[in-house]
């Protein structure tokens, strides 16, 4: 018997057909792939199996059981992680897996056997509340919350979207450990390396399955959508090196108490420079970005945004920057347009020239006929391009993106990357976190932080030669695991 079987299924909101004739099994044990674009269907998918929404057409089990008819069964038999981390952000870790336990109708002495390998990395903060612990805490907790009651089949949607490379890493040997004891897993992700650790996966786009085989196999025959050509970008640091810094920063420090999130740390940006920032999830990287877009002091050291000082000048410095965060600086509930007059009105921009700049916006995004939809109703890939462009509209000196490209897939991030190439050949100087090592290779620059010092900064293929080490993805992992502070 197969562990799940989708029969022919089919699912609508309204005039958008989310599903269309999906049929696959997953066999019992298996690493199931789910992939696809933004909007292919893939959460939809996941919430019918786990019984959260209805199918309009055809049927589904899970474990045996009918997703329609014996939803109490199948409830007790899975774990489910979605996206956005299940848990309670106002309780704490040992509150989480209290609260997780009690809803599977058990208790976490008897589940604790389930969850001991990976509780116990986290067992020392258990009177911590969630919110306060990092991405690779959180996604450990999560896990531990889906396997308290000791279920067969694991569902994961994107449970890695905005986590360093290291902490996934960690992850996904501990869900392949899980093969042990004979939990199929069912899991989608944006990331090539992740997909790649599937037995098999099941490319969906357009609510359309595409093809079924090995990742090896479907990875090469859709190369066009996971793989696209790399951006070609002209370098121009030489032409830099007598242009102004619009960031420059020495000896900045941040402690909360005894702790220093921010140790010391020095360095500068050019006008038009793509500058990435990195550092494993801790290392201090939102707490220096959050001082420099002048949204928290620093303890010592100076900084100055545009020519304006971090400590004094900070409310000057918000009206020459752009900032868009993983969250997405946009109004769900507000039309594409009026989310950019809204903005521009923000940045004082005059009536006239919002006018004229939002219709340029929009043809250049190819946004006319959508001009007038809810924001909450765009693909994860339109919200970015949309936040991003809303981001640079007053044209500022320089832009900060905080994890801009979390969860979307490779087409869309290469799609979203040009747009930033776009405004660096306008003069705009591009601040950027990111948790995509190609990512990183696209940056005319980087810095990776560890421990809240900033472990090496130079261009990528500097940064290769000086550490021996093929790509910046192996670069960062080098470095991010010689740190020697542990979660405070």
């Amino acid at each position: 018997m197969q562990a799940i079987e989708v029969n022919h299924i089919s699912k609508s909101y309204g005039r958008v057909q989310a599903l269309q004739d999906v049929s696959f099994s997953v066999g019992k044990g298996e690493v199931f792939g789910l992939i696809g674009p933004d909007g292919a269907g893939k959460s939809t998918l996941f919430r019918m199996l786990c019984t959260l929404l209805l199918p309009d057409e055809g049927t589904l089990s899970v474990d045996g059981f009918d997703t329609v008819r014996q939803m109490k069964e199948i409830r007790q038999r899975i774990g489910y992680m979605p996206g956005r981390f299940s848990l309670y952000e106002d309780l704490t870790v040992e509150e989480n897996l209290i609260f997780f336990a009690t809803l599977y109708g058990t208790t976490v002495e008897a589940g604790y056997d389930s969850v001991r390998t990976i509780y116990s990395q986290i067992e020392r903060f258990k009177d911590r509340k969630a919110g306060a612990l990092s991405g690779g805490m959180k996604q450990k907790l999560a896990l531990c919350c889906a396997l308290i009651h000791s279920p067969s089949i694991l569902f994961l949607d994107e449970p890695t979207t905005g986590v360093d490379p290291v902490s996934r890493m960690e992850l996904w040997e501990t869900l392949l450990s899980l093969k042990e004891r004979n939990i199929t897993i069912v899991a989608s992700t944006p990331y090539l390396d992740e997909v790649r650790r599937c037995e098999r996966v099941a490319f969906l786009d357009y609510g359309k399955i595409r093809g079924i085989g090995t990742s090896e196999v479907i990875l090469e025959k859709f190369k066009d959508v996971f793989n696209p050509p790399g951006i070609d970008k002209e370098t121009s640091d030489s032409s830099r090196q007598a242009e102004q810094n619009v960031i420059e920063v020495e000896h900045l420090v941040k402690a909360f108490g005894t702790f220093r999130a921010v140790d010391d740390i020095s360095f500068s940006v050019k006008r038009g420079e793509i500058f990435g920032f990195l550092g494993a999830n801790g290392a201090g990287k939102t707490t220096a970005m959050h001082m420099l877009t002048g949204l928290n002091q620093p303890t010592s050291g100076t900084g100055r945004v545009a020519g304006y000082d971090i400590r004094t000048e900070y409310e000057q410095i918000k009206r020459h920057i752009g900032y868009m965060s993983q969250r997405f600086s946009l109004y769900e509930d507000l039309t594409v347009s009026e989310n950019i007059e809204l903005f521009a009105g923000i940045y004082g921009m005059d009536d006239r020239k919002i006018r004229t700049k939002r219709e340029e916006l929009l043809r250049r995004l190819k946004f006319e006929e959508h001009k007038d939809d809810l924001v909450s109703s765009l693909p994860l890939g339109w919200k970015q391009k949309l936040a991003f462009s809303v981001s640079i509209f007053h044209e500022p000196d320089v832009v900060f993106l905080d994890e801009p490209t979390g969860g979307v897939d490779p087409s869309t991030r290469r799609q979203f990357w040009e747009l930033i190439y776009d405004a660096a050949a306008r003069g705009i100087t591009i601040f950027v976190t990111t948790h995509y090592m190609d990512e990183a290779e696209y940056c005319d620059r980087v810095s990776i932080m560890v421990d809240g010092k900033i472990a090496a900064i130079g261009t990528p293929n500097e940064l290769k030669q000086r550490f021996q080490l093929p790509d910046m993805n192996h670069v960062f992992t080098y470095l991010a695991r010689q740190a020697k502070r542990s979660e405070q």
